[in-house]
């Protein structure tokens, strides 16, 4: 799965909103099953989701469902109906470990068979919104279909009762456990690791410096719940030209002195060697995966 700059919460049952997003510039949308549809709704938005997904599949837009958690009656009927080609991942809900994650894949991969599809082809991403989640997060990071993390950090959210902190704009009361995902989530080897959430839709610079200190941090996109949100995120999060065209000239001011026979040369002001010419390449990589897509 490609490494998505913002992912933007749609409820399941108001399909017009995907439309919204798309237009928005959302790079995935999370099609919501969980907390964005009241109880006397879940029927009506199983199946819109799965009309969504029809129709968007095949389109630039990735498509994400978070189903209702195993604790429910409706996680199997979820799975059973939004598996099917067009959906790129399931946002997985209340995960707690490992195990969360392997019954999830047991029953993807009867949905898949059910439908035609490879097996494999439909990834997971669990959200880290319980302590004991934080605690195996790198368990949770190496489980079958993992292709990515979320971490949560809202205000007043089931992270911040569950670890008993009080949230901040700063974020350094969350600091540790951002840090900690970021790490585990490099340490299995995936590239796609996003934050959730900014909640107050009109402070857009507040949003922006919350997206720029994640993005120091290692975070590759984040979860927004309005469109107003979609695009100061992806601004934040795509490298500009200007940082895209100094990384060209490290990596030829790097293979230049490789040529010459040396391993380390200075590079305007600074010393440089193969460590700082691969993170270099690793960054220009991604933007033009983003740029060709």
């Amino acid at each position: 799965m490609k490494p998505y700059r913002s992912l933007l919460f749609v409820p399941g049952h108001k399909p017009g909103w995907a439309d919204k997003g798309t237009r928005a510039g959302a790079h995935a949308l999370i099609l919501d099953l969980e907390d964005a549809v009241p109880a006397e709704a879940k029927d009506e938005g199983r199946a819109a989701v799965a009309a969504t997904l029809d129709r968007l599949a095949g389109g630039p837009t990735g498509l994400v469902v978070r189903v209702n958690p195993l604790d429910t009656d409706l996680f199997g009927k979820d799975i059973a109906a939004v598996v099917r080609p067009g959906l790129t991942a399931l946002l997985l809900p209340k995960v707690y470990g490992r195990d969360d994650v392997i019954a999830y894949d047991a029953l993807v991969t009867a949905a898949e068979i059910e439908r035609g599809l490879p097996r494999g082809s439909v990834g997971l991403i669990p959200s880290l919104e319980t302590a004991r989640s934080l605690s195996n997060v790198d368990d949770i990071a190496s489980a079958p279909r993992v292709v990515g993390l979320m971490a949560a950090a809202a205000k007043d959210a089931d992270i911040s009762r569950e670890v008993g902190f009080t949230w901040s704009p700063a974020g350094l009361e969350t600091l540790y456990l951002r840090s900690k995902v970021v790490l585990a989530a490099r340490s299995a080897g995936l590239d796609h690791v996003v934050l959730g959430l900014w909640q107050d839709v009109r402070d857009l610079d507040g949003l922006r410096a919350f997206a720029q200190a994640n993005r120091d941090l290692g975070f590759g996109g984040q979860v927004v719940i309005h469109p107003s949100h979609v695009g100061p995120v992806n601004d934040v999060y795509t490298p500009g030209e200007a940082e895209l065209d100094r990384l060209r000239r490290l990596v030829a001011a790097y293979e230049d002195g490789a040529r010459a026979g040396r391993g380390a040369v200075m590079f305007e002001g600074e010393h440089i060697d193969l460590a700082h010419a691969q993170s270099a390449r690793s960054i220009l990589a991604v933007a033009g995966q983003n740029e060709e897509e």
